[in-house]
């Protein structure tokens, strides 16, 4: 398994919407499988394939606590019911580090997608489970957190990145 190099906000990269994959193979469980080792090491508990520059519609997730790890690896995830209600919860990003901001989402969902052994699977998912699935699965779309708040405080947001991006640049010469 590797480390891979996670993009951060404001990159292009991150507004590509992904593509479909047609099958889960030992590649891309690979891939799943570095996801899980990045999104680990970051620390995270959620993370989409776009988020490492791969444009293919995979995400993993976590939100076991360590030592009761509960991963799961999704491709061409799909919700196919939402619920009625709404819930508030103050997300963050790998992809937008050090930011949090309040995200208004369905509370509980229930999603299609195909595992990592190649096999459909559903899932029902409500409260921190389904923020993390709908968060990653905006990634696929190329839509960050950051696209569900305010103008004022995503372009807030966006111009802290980006002075800290070439701040990082600059110390690096």
């Amino acid at each position: 398994m590797a480390l891979l190099p996670i993009l951060t906000a404001p990159d292009p990269r991150l507004k590509q919407v992904s593509k479909p994959v047609e099958k889960v193979d030992d590649d891309l469980r690979r891939l799943m499988d570095d996801m899980l080792e990045t999104m680990y090491a970051a620390p995270g508990i959620g993370l989409a394939a776009v988020q490492v520059g791969v444009h293919k519609r995979v995400l993993v997730l976590d939100i076991g606590e360590e030592g009761n790890r509960q991963p799961v690896r999704m491709a061409n995830p799909e919700i196919i019911w939402v619920s009625d209600d709404d819930a508030p919860y103050e997300e963050g990003c790998l992809s937008v580090p050090e930011h949090y901001a309040e995200v208004v989402r369905p509370r509980a969902i229930r999603v299609r997608y195909i595992d990592h052994e190649n096999e459909i699977r559903e899932l029902e998912a409500d409260g921190l489970l389904a923020v993390v699935i709908q968060h990653e699965m905006d990634h696929l779309d190329g839509i960050l957190f950051l696209d569900h708040l305010s103008a004022l405080k995503r372009n807030m947001i966006l111009r802290k990145l980006t002075k800290a991006k070439r701040h990082q640049v600059t110390v690096a010469r």
